[in-house]
């Protein structure tokens, strides 16, 4: 069985994050957050370690799409 846990983010945010994923195959925020996590993690094994510049691409891309401030 998976264990879970919580992560919070502020709720403008979930907002944004639920209309951003209206005709997704997302079906909540936190299928969305996962396919991120799990991504950005992959990305990181993959490659040994994420380098700074490659962090910070990585969060370029998610503040454009709404999901970091």
């Amino acid at each position: 069985m998976t264990e879970y846990t919580t992560v919070s983010i502020p709720k403008d945010l979930a907002d944004r994050v639920e209309e951003t994923i209206e005709g997704t195959s997302f079906s909540s925020t936190s299928d969305l957050v996962r396919f991120l996590l799990r991504s950005i993690v992959i990305k990181h094994q993959q490659e040994g370690q994420l380098t700074e510049a490659e962090f910070s691409e990585i969060a370029d891309q998610l503040r454009d799409l709404g999901y970091l401030e």
